[in-house]
């Protein structure tokens, strides 16, 4: 035990490291102020650095040799045995890279991120397009050091999704198109529109702060281990336990933009706030896969937080909350305003149907990006080409196409694809609840939510990585990952909005 208790020391000092980092990274996004970008950069390079050569460390490797061939491996669902096999695979990822890419790849990116921000508010593509390549050269190095079977592009899914390939989400990605286009165009050509102004009234700033706030505690985000601020890309940063921290953007006449941003990053709050403390810095307390963080997110935002059942609990001290605002609304026009189907440009703006379509516009892009068939400087071009295809509609401008999301400006080539594997796993988890738990309705309308957050803590939280993402799913679910549920829970609640068969 005494190489174990070594191992599990070494690993989460690099994890400690990378929780400064985590925090500085916030920091960088929230409050810090613009000239400040050159020199968080080089913090940024030095933090990554320090990890790397920790996480490397030779007799990481020979602890690893060591337990390998312990007892402690014999049951491969133990915590030790999870642990030494997670950390293996991190350890191995990591030697393949070579310090100063990593290092460059941290300045660049929190540089890039910069720049981006500027660029999307200036509307001014050309800015951001030398940092781009750099991100996307960089990336390209990274993905040939790292190594892989079919497409450079895996080296970076796996990243984010581990085990995951860019030929499997494909073809899931295409069934679920083949089902959901004719699903939209059905809902789109519906006789019945919902009052869309309804969402684009005055919307006090302070208030829609305090209401997202409440509802965010509501579900179950804990406000005395976390806080919520305003950026530009809501995000989320779990920095460690007892801390971990929300972000959102709000609109004086967008309350969508605002409060469903809330539920999103409270999702991914209650998972960082639902991982067993006691293996903070290991595998084993720590989340499973951005697709299965996105499943939480997801599952909060849309599956509750669009219900009726949310909304007959929130819905007066929504009228409470603005007065004045809400007195001609009744709860039928609300529940369709939030869940108005159309095409729209914006990704975290889209509704749930076509929000996918969203995403498989840009895994496309970029995976065209690392092979090298793209060139970062054509990217305007090929992204409203692309949305023509998918929407048939033109973006207005660079800031409401390809300069909408912070992710490639941040190196996160390979995460976009984890947004609809979340969708795809929190409506297939759903199912599951609804089925254990029985009428969690009646729980919603009661503004009772711990039932649902209790049996995703036990299932998912405190699992850690016990079990890669599909397999976790079939152990919940007792069935393989499938667009089924997801399809039939938009289908159900789309048909009694808009009154289709």
């Amino acid at each position: 035990m005494e190489a174990y208790d070594e191992l599990i020391q070494r690993f989460k000092e690099t994890r400690l490291l990378e929780s400064i980092g985590g925090l500085v990274g916030w920091d960088e996004r929230t409050y810090m102020p613009p000239r400040g970008s050159a020199h968080r950069a080089e913090q940024m390079a030095l933090l990554a650095k320090l990890c790397h050569q920790k996480l490397t460390d030779r007799r990481i490797g020979e602890l690893l040799i060591k337990l390998e061939q312990s007892p402690l491996v014999k049951d491969d669902e133990s915590v030790q045995a999870v642990n030494i096999r997670e950390i293996r695979r991190v350890y191995d990822r990591a030697v393949k890279l070579p310090e100063s890419l990593v290092e460059e790849l941290a300045r660049v990116t929190t540089r890039a991120q910069n720049v981006w921000q500027e660029a999307r508010k200036d509307n001014d593509f050309a800015a951001f397009a030398p940092w781009l390549e750099k991100v996307v050269h960089l990336k390209r190095q990274e993905a040939q050091a790292i190594g892989f079977k079919e497409s450079p592009y895996d080296a970076l899914l796996d990243e984010y999704e581990p085990g995951a390939t860019a030929s499997e989400i494909t073809k899931v990605f295409a069934e679920l198109r083949k089902d959901l286009v004719p699903l939209v165009q059905e809902v789109t050509s519906a006789k019945k529109k919902p009052r869309k102004d309804i969402l684009s009234r005055d919307y006090a700033l302070d208030r829609q702060h305090l209401f997202g706030q409440s509802a965010a505690a509501a579900i179950g985000f804990d406000f005395t281990s976390g806080r919520l601020d305003t950026t530009v890309h809501p995000f989320c940063s779990g920095i460690g336990p007892g801390d971990c921290r929300l972000t959102t953007r709000f609109h004086p006449r967008e309350f969508n933009q605002g409060f469903f941003g809330i539920l999103h990053e409270a999702g991914h709050g209650i998972y960082d706030q639902g991982l067993d403390a006691d293996h903070f810095g290991t595998p084993m307390g720590s989340a499973v896969s951005l697709g299965i963080h996105e499943s939480q997110s997801r599952l909060w935002e849309n599956q509750v937080g669009r219900g009726r059942p949310f909304w007959e609990h929130f819905f007066p001290r929504l009228k409470q909350s603005f007065p004045g605002t809400m007195d001609d609304v009744s709860l039928d026009d609300w529940l369709f305003a939030i869940n108005n189907v159309e095409r729209s440009f914006i990704r975290v703006e889209a509704d749930e149907a076509n929000y996918n379509m969203h995403i498989i516009v840009r895994f496309e892009l970029e995976q065209a990006l690392i092979r090298g068939d793209l060139n970062p400087r054509d990217v305007p071009g090929a992204w409203n080409e692309k949305f023509r295809q998918s929407f048939e509609l033109t973006p207005p401008s660079d800031a409401q196409g390809c300069l909408q999301d912070i992710h490639w400006s941040m190196g996160g080539l390979g995460y976009f694809p984890t947004y609809t594997l979340g969708n795809l796993y929190a409506a297939q988890l759903m199912e599951q609840a609804r089925k254990d738990l029985g009428n969690l309705d009646d729980d919603f309308r009661r503004g009772d939510f711990a039932g649902l957050k209790t049996w995703l803590n036990d299932n998912v939280h405190r699992r850690g990585q016990k079990y890669r993402p599909r397999e976790l799913c079939r152990r919940i679910t007792g069935r393989p990952l499938s667009h089924g549920p997801l399809l039939k829970y938009l289908r159900q609640k789309y048909a009694e909005l808009y009154e289709i068969r």
